[in-house]
């Protein structure tokens, strides 16, 4: 099987061309190739199939084997992909992931190939029963700035869906030494029926913040593309940035603005890393 490595802000994945690669059982072969000491290494698989709605379609499994609805980062390293291997000579395409449809902007660099993609990740869910979330009242209409307890401690959220769930966090700081604790607890909380994304956010300024976050299925991860989307959603309801924000992640940066007419664009950097083959019927015996 071919494949092909790459990565949006450190958050990397495993690429394949659904189209001419056949497996049966990916969520085993997203669990094997995701390990970072006996497979290839990643945050998980991402197959590059042809879209039923769109130009394209991203099917994607965590590194646990688990599916997952959308991918900031995964989706605008599909176009890089599509485009940079002549799959499409459109610089404007559209993906569908679980049924929802995206458009994306490619922006090439000096040799011609992908450096950044603009992506419209469309209008942010708040709907409790839509993230979902189990809100306090059982009226509410959207989950801003209420308590939640974890681990004993009381502490403050605001949901969105951005496709899939997102708690964020409002924190003085995010370098906690006991995160990996601390992230199955809230990625797992009973107050999430799908389990949940945590968004743990430091505000810099008016367009400035630090964001940390635990994906469900995963673990932490280095950039979360969603998950900035949710965050600057959230600083806005909670009103403490304007509507473009530079979001800062371990793995780099990400542009986000939440335009008045509802839709949030994220503009991010996809990069290849590196490509081959690995014969995983003979190594893991991958029915």
């Amino acid at each position: 099987m071919h494949f092909v490595k790459m990565e949006g802000c450190g958050n990397d994945y495993v690429y394949v061309d659904g189209a001419t690669e056949q497996i049966k059982d990916k969520a085993e072969l997203a669990r094997r190739i995701s390990d970072r000491h006996f497979g290839v290494g990643s945050d998980g698989l991402i197959f590059v199939n042809p879209g039923k709605q769109a130009e394209f379609e991203m099917e994607m499994y965590n590194s646990d084997g688990s599916r997952s609805e959308m991918c900031g980062n995964g989706i605008r390293c599909v176009a890089k992909f599509a485009y940079d291997r002549g799959l499409t000579k459109n610089t404007t395409l559209t993906i569908e992931s679980f049924g929802s449809v995206k458009t994306l902007e490619l922006h090439l660099g000096k040799d011609g190939k992908t450096e950044s993609v603009t992506v419209d990740m469309g209008v942010p869910i708040l709907e409790p029963e839509k993230v979902p979330v189990i809100p306090n009242d059982k009226n509410a209409k959207a989950v801003i700035d209420e308590e939640i307890e974890v681990l004993g401690k009381t502490w403050r959220m605001t949901c969105v869906s951005m496709g899939n769930p997102h708690a964020v966090f409002f924190v003085p700081d995010n370098d906690y030494d006991d995160f990996e604790k601390m992230g199955p607890a809230f990625e797992k909380h009973e107050r999430f029926p799908k389990h949940v994304n945590a968004e743990f956010v430091k505000v810099i300024d008016d367009s400035h913040i630090d964001m940390r976050v635990w994906e469900r299925g995963t673990g932490e991860t280095l950039a979360c593309g969603t998950g900035t989307c949710a965050s600057v959603v959230a600083c806005i309801l909670n009103n403490k940035t304007g509507r473009k924000v530079n979001v800062k992640l371990r793995g780099g940066y990400i542009d986000i603005e939440w335009k008045e007419d509802g839709h949030v664009f994220m503009t991010g950097p996809a990069t290849t890393v590196f490509e081959g083959d690995i014969d995983v019927y003979g190594k893991w015996r991958l029915s």
